[in-house]
């Protein structure tokens, strides 16, 4: 039955197993993005400007927190995907079971990490006091839904290792249809605003962390969860979090960066954040998109690595560098051109409109380069390195974009001087990965 989902990512012909891998997960990154989108829309519309800035005003920070725990899957994934390359299927249990507790684990880390400082942290990004109770009332009831979120994403990543990202499509579909019904609910029928867009993300949530733990009980393959086997294995827990760790990491890298810029932007009012928030959700359509070509090529790596074939490692590199390029690049001058409209759906303030548009004039044209930048971050992921991505992106995207705050904008204070930051880091980090990958080649090559 579990055969019948997975790709055989070691044999054969690449580039068409490379785009049937990555359509179910574009179409996922859409969807999820869809229901998103559904959330603002439904908040933007009938609770006000206010509204759909306090739930943006959270999303850096938000993220920042859940980076560090979320790079555990993808130290799930590696190692799941190297042994599961090399046909070593009693250390892949092991490390399943290892993962979905860590998940359970990290989940309950979180929903108390939310509760105790949502506020002061919110407070010290310098969140407009008129949007800061909404926000607070957002994150805090978000952060409940932070146990089964992380069991989702963890078992997700899971079946992605084994080459199965179709039913983790069908679950996301069902869960997400579920939060626009309930959104609809709690927002336009009990008028709870902030609040039942938080609590239908977390009911959807819980939707489809159920049912990716029966898929994975039910699993007839080396992927079968039993769950009286859960445990925190400490030979799996290091390898996960080896790879894992430091990818989270860099992901909160990323977020800290986007929370000194979501605080620049807070400095602009309340309507600059609505703005910002609106097109943000928009380039996330985008960067799910390419986003899914650095997840392909963790997976299709990490496998061709456990079996010791670096010249297809290679090889998915290049398709995975083409497809990505093309999707971004694609995307981000369709959406351009059609920012005006887009934006529209979002709010109807035309202020908020025009800020919105500053934004993406400066990033949708040159949004390619940051999914060239992560497609290079997973193969390097998927060859079993996670510090230097780690690091280089510290340095890259973190580091360069704090003195580019303390220097550049402060002295233009405006929002073209704060955006133009993003493309800079991109090309800066992306050319240094390569540099790195091209290294690494050369040394296995030689020992090959």
């Amino acid at each position: 039955m579990a055969k019948r989902y997975e790709i055989d990512m070691i044999n054969g012909p690449l580039f068409g197993k490379i785009v049937l891998y990555t359509i179910p997960l574009i179409a996922a990154g859409i969807l999820q993005l869809l229901f998103n989108t559904a959330d603002m829309v439904v908040v933007g519309r009938y609770a006000g400007s206010n509204a759909l800035g306090a739930v943006g005003a959270t999303a850096s920070l938000i993220n920042l927190l859940i980076n560090v725990f979320m790079g555990l899957s993808v130290g799930a994934n590696v190692a799941i995907a190297h042994y599961y390359g090399a046909g070593r299927f009693e250390e892949l249990s092991r490390s399943l079971h290892t993962a979905i507790s860590l998940s359970i684990l990290c989940g309950f880390i979180l929903l108390i990490i939310g509760q105790l400082f949502s506020e002061p942290m919110l407070i010290l990004m310098g969140t407009p006091k008129d949007i800061l109770p909404l926000s607070v009332s957002y994150m805090k009831i978000y952060f409940c839904g932070m146990p089964v979120m992380l069991l989702y994403n963890f078992g997700a990543a899971v079946l992605r290792a084994v080459g199965d990202t179709k039913r983790p499509l069908y679950y996301l579909s069902l869960a997400g249809v579920i939060n626009v019904i309930l959104n609809l609910i709690f927002v336009i029928g009990f008028g709870m605003g902030v609040r039942g867009v938080a609590w239908a993300t977390n009911i959807s949530q819980a939707v489809s962390a159920i049912l990716i733990i029966r898929c994975l009980i039910k699993n007839e393959g080396p992927c079968r969860l039993t769950l009286s086997k859960l445990c925190l294995d400490k030979k799996e827990t290091i390898r996960i979090a080896k790879v894992g760790l430091p990818a989270g990491f860099q992901g909160a890298i990323f977020s800290i960066s986007n929370v000194l810029i979501q605080s620049s932007v807070n400095s602009f009012g309340a309507i600059a954040v609505a703005g910002n928030t609106a097109t943000c959700n928009l380039e996330g359509f985008v960067y799910n998109s390419m986003n899914s070509f650095h997840q392909t090529a963790i997976s299709f790596t990490g496998q061709n690595m456990g079996a010791k074939n670096m010249k297809r490692v290679q090889r998915v590199l290049s398709i995975c560098l083409l497809c990505v390029t093309v999707t971004g690049l694609g995307m981000g001058l369709i959406g351009f051109a059609f920012g005006s409209e887009l934006l529209g759906i979002y709010s109807t303030d035309p202020a908020v409109v025009a800020f919105g548009l500053r934004r993406m004039a400066i990033i949708f044209p040159t949004y390619f380069l940051c999914g060239v930048m992560d497609v290079m971050v997973g193969s390097l992921r998927g060859m079993g390195f996670s510090i230097m991505p780690m690091t280089v992106s510290l340095l890259g995207a973190c580091v360069f974009r704090i003195i580019w705050i303390m220097t550049v904008f402060s002295i233009n204070h405006t929002p073209e001087f704060l955006y133009v930051s993003y493309p800079i880091s991109w090309f800066i980090t992306a050319t240094v990965h390569l540099i790195c990958i091209f290294t690494i080649a050369r040394r296995k090559y030689a020992h090959a």
